[in-house]
């Protein structure tokens, strides 16, 4: 008795035949992000200012596209306050732009917050985790490294903020590299036409 394919099984079927016909690009992706992160890793300063500097870019641009989007819909509810936050974000733009540093600053005090919440998160849900769950342990020490980069971090501002966010971005782009690279080799030998 054969069975007719239902929704995951077509949905499945479509994903692997696209990563299967783009394994190259995803390799070739991969490569390059691996590259990069190992270059944002041994030139984390450097790093750190060029982020710093794309935040500026995204703010500003978006600040001044949005104004003026805004502009041609005046009557439209809240526009005033929506002005507001759209010139905001041109200016924080600019000042990302004029003092990249002083941006980075900020930006690696809003990772010490990120890397307190989630470590004080992943503690609590692994002390819930360990009635049920046998590898709970894995979480709590995720929680505490967290903690411990918050800890790292904090210590040793304002030095940390030169270099901080640079390594990290390029660990995060490595790994993400990596992942790509090996998904891209598993793909090239799927066979969706079964």
């Amino acid at each position: 008795m054969e069975t007719e394919p239902n929704d995951f099984d077509q949905v499945k079927k479509i994903v692997e035949t696209t990563i299967h016909t783009y394994w190259k690009s995803f390799l070739i992706q991969g490569g390059v992000m691996v590259l990069l992160g190992l270059l944002a890793v041994s030139l984390p300063h450097v790093a750190t200012i060029a982020f710093g500097i794309g935040i500026g870019w995204l703010l500003f641009i978006g600040g001044i596209l949005r104004a003026a989007t805004l502009l041609k819909s005046r009557h439209a509810p809240g526009f005033i306050l929506s002005l507001l936050t759209a010139a905001l974000a041109a200016v924080l733009g600019v000042v990302l732009l004029a003092q990249p540093m002083q941006g980075a600053l900020t930006l690696t005090i809003v990772l010490i917050v990120i890397f307190i919440v989630e470590g004080v998160a992943a503690i609590l849900i692994a002390l819930d985790f360990r009635r049920h769950v046998r590898a709970w342990g894995w979480t709590l020490f995720s929680g505490m490294i967290n903690l411990f980069l918050a800890y790292f971090l904090w210590n040793g501002l304002p030095s940390t903020a030169n270099w901080a966010l640079g390594l990290l971005i390029g660990l995060n782009m490595f790994m993400t590299g990596l992942a790509l690279i090996m998904m891209s080799l598993a793909a090239r030998n799927l066979n969706p036409e079964k």
